[in-house]
């Protein structure tokens, strides 16, 4: 069980640095003057890089540890 509680925590705690990276790219597209499209796109950009990265050091991490 204590198993699970960090999985589901290492989880959350990638999400938010996601949802973080997210918010800080589509502030600078925005101060950088790129409309609200823009600025959203490259904020999920940002956002699919984040969590396309934990997975791959994820993975790495398993194949190295086990």
């Amino acid at each position: 069980m204590p198993g699970l509680a960090v999985v589901l925590l290492t989880t959350a705690l990638v999400v938010v640095v996601a949802l973080l990276a997210a918010a800080g790219a589509g502030t600078l597209a925005r101060l950088d003057g790129a409309d609200y499209p823009a600025a959203l796109a490259r904020a999920a950009t940002a956002f699919a890089a984040t969590l396309a990265l934990a997975a791959a050091v994820t993975a790495a991490l398993t194949e190295t540890l086990t």
